[in-house]
């Protein structure tokens, strides 16, 4: 091309054009090392027909290279290098007048991304030939005199591209370890047993299949991403966002900025969304991108453990993937990758290093605390705390997803429901999914064919529950109803209060606006004390029984602990799951843990201490439902029993209320005979009804593996095994006509 055909060009109408460009350049310096190569070595056995198929004949060559006419080597050395200048002054002019039109440039896009050179651009040009046309890799075999090499080695590109010894030198920081070309993957070394090996100029390279397709103009996200990654294009509006309006304006004014270009190009976000699933983390991010019309790259950590020993590689192929889209990544479970892991901080510093060479904005979201190391706080870093939605908003998360389901049944109350749960977005809508379910299930087996009922709404919430409150505490099925307890009016009536507590929270909290006025202490917190088996596990059973709740009963081995800090730690993770749980948390025998706080006389008085006042502190903040039951109400600290909203003491019963206990002790299908004297046994036998339930229990199996029928001797006998377990004497002033039923020659009298 002449000097006045070049200063003729106008510009590309496309990629494709400059990529044609370009890779006649290429052909150029392919066709300049061929002259070289021909009057420097001219290779032996070119011509040998004994080895058809191994060798590359000049002919071949001439041919695919479309050089028919031979002249002087030298002639045409000098003609050859006229043309790339040519080439490359046309491709220079063309660009930048494309570039003013706003043409885009996949070559310039990736030079721009990565700060590459166009030394380093004609390296990837090298290597991009032979994954477009197959005719480069038998003209890299033929340049390299193998017809096995036909990707191209370190050693052709510097024969290629360099024209004196001083530029081979410096040119072989291109393929140092730090540079751009290695440091981004966007080339690579072929390894193998037999490259290893070989010096690092003999060694053959290969371009990324990702920069192969982006600088064809095809943007695919990664095939290395499939399985850890996927991309979306947000359409969540933020009119849909259910989150707090100051956060919303936060995130907004910086979209803004943004937007307007005021914040540097070269500036990078990173925002740390934290809050409990379903709370909204992921729709944040999705807003926020729709603002930027930005695509959002999403991964979960727990995909990128399961990419182990290569995820290294795959963390930095995801954000490279974003720098080359462009997208904003967002990391689902950030937490379990760097917090809640053996090898966090080795996470940590691979996170860093992608944020710091490649991202713009990063969500990273994550349920616990965590810091950001010093690399990535000279950023902008953002964190935004995303809690459960107070209750009206709740409210309208139930209507809006219970909205075009089924007909709800009379007695489902949507303010008692989201009163009770205090549940996320995400929470909701996974209960109303699974409440859909056990209705269909319903109207299968006929038993509600119209409407969701309370039962399958309750059932689907509480699988919504944090299951990992059963690794420390012990879940019991609530069976007990208010037909089975027994207790005087007023207590029966502080256990009904308490139910109406938890039902109404909202009117008084929300309506009445007592939520603006307590910070602390907006949970229930309830005290039972009384002798053993005078009801206080059935009264939680009853509670948790009405109010649709599950109800964990807490294992003290479990949480004691004789290393110091250790109580701590358990009694901490048992509140901050059952804040996520939405249950009861029923502590028995609570005087062994909430114990009354001694003078400090010694380094384990201290500590002791230190147990009770975290447990003070962790009661005020907990929101949902603690009940202590106690045998011994003088041995709980006082500074709890100030914490209580209600304490009720159980009573021993008295003869008439151990009769209405001995009337409901057994179920109506369990077969009784005429002759059980409830008068007899209530008056002769003071115990408690826990008592009673175990005499009864003993003598049905008495009377099931003799009568089938229960009589009055085998509740006889079920009261002297009773007796045993508790150490009492049978004596006849109790058992009085009945102690016969008890001698010696009818099992022995203890």
């Amino acid at each position: 091309m002449t000097r006045e055909e070049v200063e003729n060009v106008s510009c590309y109408k496309n990629g494709g054009e400059h990529l044609y460009d370009e890779l006649t350049k290429l052909d150029i310096l392919i066709h300049l090392q061929v002259l070289r190569f021909r009057s420097l070595y001219s290779p032996k056995g070119n011509n040998d027909e004994a080895l058809p198929g191994l060798c590359i004949k000049d002919e071949e060559v001439d041919q695919v290279m479309e050089k028919k006419t031979p002249g002087p080597e030298e002639t045409r050395i000098r003609e050859a290098m006229d043309q790339v200048e040519a080439i490359r002054e046309k491709i220079s002019m063309n660009v930048e007048n494309s570039l003013k039109q706003g043409i885009y440039f996949p070559f310039y896009h990736l030079a721009h991304l990565f700060q590459l050179t166009l030394f380093e651009m004609d390296i990837i040009l090298v290597c991009l030939a032979p994954e477009l046309d197959i005719k480069y890799e038998k003209l890299y075999a033929y340049l390299q005199d193998d017809v096995t090499r036909k990707f191209p080695t370190m050693n052709l590109i510097l024969d290629l591209l360099c024209f004196s010894r001083e530029e081979r030198v410096n040119a072989r920081k291109c393929f140092f370890n730090h540079s751009p070309l290695l440091k981004y993957h966007l080339v690579q070394f072929i390894e193998n047993d037999e490259n290893h090996y070989k010096p690092l100029i003999s060694r053959r390279l290969k371009l990324d299949d990702r920069i192969v397709n982006h600088l064809q103009g095809f943007n695919v996200m990664d095939s290395k991403l499939s399985s850890a990654a996927k991309m979306i294009h947000p359409q969540k509006p933020w009119s849909e966002l259910l989150i707090e309006e100051r956060i919303k304006k936060e995130l907004l004014g910086l979209a803004g900025e943004l937007l307007a270009k005021k914040t540097a190009d070269s500036s990078k976000i990173i925002i740390y969304l934290k809050g409990n699933y379903g709370v909204g983390k992921k729709s944040t991010a999705e807003a926020f991108c729709r603002e930027l019309r930005l695509p959002l790259l999403i991964s979960d950590a727990r995909d990128l453990l399961n990419t182990e020993p290569h995820v290294e590689e795959v963390l930095f192929h995801l954000f490279r993937e974003a720098l080359l889209q462009p997208a904003a990544i967002y990391i689902e479970h950030f937490d379990g990758l760097v917090v809640d892991n053996p090898r966090g901080s080795y996470y940590q510093n691979l996170v860093t290093r992608a944020v710091t060479e490649y991202a713009f904005i990063t969500f990273l979201a994550g349920e616990a605390e965590w810091s950001p190391p010093p690399e990535l706080k000279k950023f902008f870093f953002l964190e935004i705390l995303l809690e459960i939605p107070p209750f009206p908003v709740r409210k309208q998360l139930w209507q809006w997803a219970l909205n075009g389901s089924l007909a709800l049944a009379p007695q489902v109350d949507i303010d008692g429901i989201a009163a009770k749960f205090r549940f996320s977005g995400g929470q909701i809508l996974d209960a109303v999914s699974d409440a859909q379910k056990i209705a269909a299930l319903q109207r299968e087996n006929n038993e509600n064919p119209a409407a969701i009922t309370l039962e399958a709404i309750s059932q689907g919430c509480r699988l919504q529950c944090n299951r990992k409150l059963s690794q420390l505490a012990r879940k019991i099925t609530p069976r007990c109803t208010w037909s089975d307890i027994v207790l005087p009016p007023d207590e029966f009536q502080q256990i009904q209060e308490m139910c109406n507590y938890v039902k109404h929270r909202y009117v008084v909290y929300n309506d009445w606006g007592f939520e603006n006025k307590i910070s602390l202490g907006k949970g229930l917190n309830i005290l039972f004390s009384g002798p053993s088996g005078t009801g206080k596990t059935m009264a939680a059973e009853i509670i948790a029984n009405e109010l649709h709740l599950d109800f964990y009963k807490i294992d003290l081995s479990c949480i004691v602990s004789k290393y110091i800090g250790e109580t701590e730690k358990n009694l901490s993770k048992i509140f901050n799951e059952a804040e996520t749980s939405n249950c009861i948390l029923f502590f028995d025998e609570a005087d062994a843990l909430f114990g009354k706080r001694s003078e400090v006389k010694d380094s384990h008085d201290r500590y002791a201490n230190i147990e009770i006042n975290y447990l003070l502190q962790k009661m005020e903040e907990h929101e949902g439902i603690v009940i202590l039951a106690t045998n011994f109400r003088t041995n709980i600290d006082e500074a709890f029993t100030r914490r209580m909203h209600f304490s009720l003491n159980f009573p021993f019963p008295d003869q008439e209320y151990r009769s209405r206990i001995w009337q409901k002790i057994f179920p109506a299908k369990t077969p009784k005979s005429t002759d059980i004297d409830i008068e007899f046994l209530s008056k002769r036998f003071k115990i408690p009804g826990g008592s009673i339930k175990n005499i009864a229990l003993h003598a049905a199996f008495l009377a099931a593996g003799n009568s089938k029928t229960v009589h009055m001797n085998h509740i006889i006998h079920a009261v002297k095994r009773e007796y045993q377990k508790m150490g009492k004497l049978c004596t006849p002033a109790e058992f009085g006509a009945y102690y016969h039923l008890i001698t010696p020659e009818e099992g022995g009298n203890p």
